[in-house]
């Protein structure tokens, strides 16, 4: 070997050695399971000998200092106004095979590994430029690295807002269809008690179906950032605490609403958003709850500056180390009335219900044990 081939720049290294290189990516791509498992060798490599193209490209050119601080994170000049680089397309093959983005990201680290490992191997010896080539070469894989998060997670947030698209209008308005007309043949009468039956079965269906449909709205904005929307206005609390009972003791007419309150119950809250919150309180009561014993609300208002909800029931006390946790989503509590697999919600109720709470800059809590019972309560400011 040559002493020039020996301190060859790391441009000209990387453009003479793009074949080790790929193939110690592609062996490193072929690891990460399951998404690798069923892609071939061309799949694998896709974009490596673009991107390869670009960092030694990017090395041998002249930058400024506050050029290359630039593109490091991202912000380098594009060939054109709408076109994507490669870091980008391998960002979007990549989110198509499965691959998530820990995934995506540790693909480079391996590139970087790879390409100082081979190029340190035929370098026993460090020349004044070296340093300055690997700082350029590091700097270039994460400008790559930054491009292609931000491109995978731009392409989530489009689907995102697709998904959400879908479920708020696309499954939205044909449950409202089959509510409506629910609601109608109710209204109309109907000829045995075997439909009327039916026919509240269908309601009762489609009711659970719209709440599931709200939770995975909400719980799709909560995990992107977005605050749950509210729409204020001044509330007798109390009063729709009754409105949710009496909506809960027509559902399930062998069970007791006890609605009480005590001091001011107005507050300034989003009723739709804080009805909600109560249903699914009251609603857990009902499935979880002592039936021999009466569901009691209770409304405080005597705090000048906040109102406090409390909804409790008799019945299996939630243990200490479920109480730390039953406010995180996915979390489903004990039914002792229907097996798991009959369970009609997702585990998102009380996670949404604490999203809510702190929307509207409150929050809930929960004390639990076999002698006095289960009570969730929400604190809300009035204003």
């Amino acid at each position: 070997m040559t002493g020039q081939q020996e301190h060859n720049r790391l441009a000209d290294f990387i453009r003479q050695n793009q074949a080790p290189i790929v193939e110690e990516w592609i062996e490193f791509a072929r690891t990460i399971s399951p998404a690798s498992d069923k892609m071939s060798k061309l799949a694998l490599q896709d974009h490596i000998v673009d991107i390869l193209g670009f960092v030694a490209d990017d090395i041998g050119s002249a930058q400024t200092p506050r050029e290359r601080f630039d593109k490091s994170r991202g912000h380098g000049p594009k060939d054109g106004p709408f076109s994507e680089s490669a870091a980008e397309v391998h960002a979007a093959l990549r989110l198509a095979d499965g691959f998530d983005i820990d995934q995506m990201v540790s693909e480079y680290r391996a590139l970087r590994a790879s390409v100082v490992k081979l190029w340190v191997a035929r370098h026993p010896a460090l020349a004044n430029t070296d340093i300055e080539d690997l700082t350029r070469f590091n700097e270039s894989i994460d400008q790559a690295v930054t491009e292609s998060v931000a491109h995978y997670t731009k392409t989530i947030n489009n689907s995102r807002n697709l998904f959400l698209g879908v479920l708020g209008h696309d499954l939205r308005n044909p449950l409202g269809a089959v509510s409506m007309g629910a609601e109608w043949i109710e209204r109309s009468g109907t000829t045995s008690p075997k439909q009327a039956k039916v026919v509240l079965g269908i309601r009762t269906a489609a009711g659970r179906a719209t709440q599931i449909l709200n939770d995975l709205l909400d719980l799709t904005r909560s995990s992107f950032g977005t605050e749950i929307p509210l729409a204020r206005t001044k509330t007798d609390i109390a009063l729709l605490c009754q409105e949710i009972a009496d909506e809960h003791r027509a559902i399930n007419p062998d069970r007791r609403f006890e609605v009480t309150h005590e001091g001011d119950p107005m507050g300034s809250c989003d009723p739709a958003r804080l009805g909600q919150v109560l249903s699914n309180l009251m609603g857990n009561a009902v499935q979880y709850g002592d039936v021999s014993s009466p569901i009691t609300v209770r409304v405080a208002g005597d705090d000048p500056e906040t109102v406090t909800i409390a909804v409790h029931n008799f019945g299996i006390a939630i243990p200490m180390e479920a109480q730390a946790l039953i406010f995180q989503s996915w979390m489903r509590g004990q039914d002792v009335h229907h097996p798991p697999e009959q369970g009609t919600h997702l585990g998102l109720g009380l996670y949404i219900a604490k999203l809510i709470a702190e929307a509207h800059g409150g929050d809930i809590s929960v004390t639990s044990n076999e002698q006095a019972g289960t009570t969730f309560s929400i604190r809300l400011p009035r204003g």
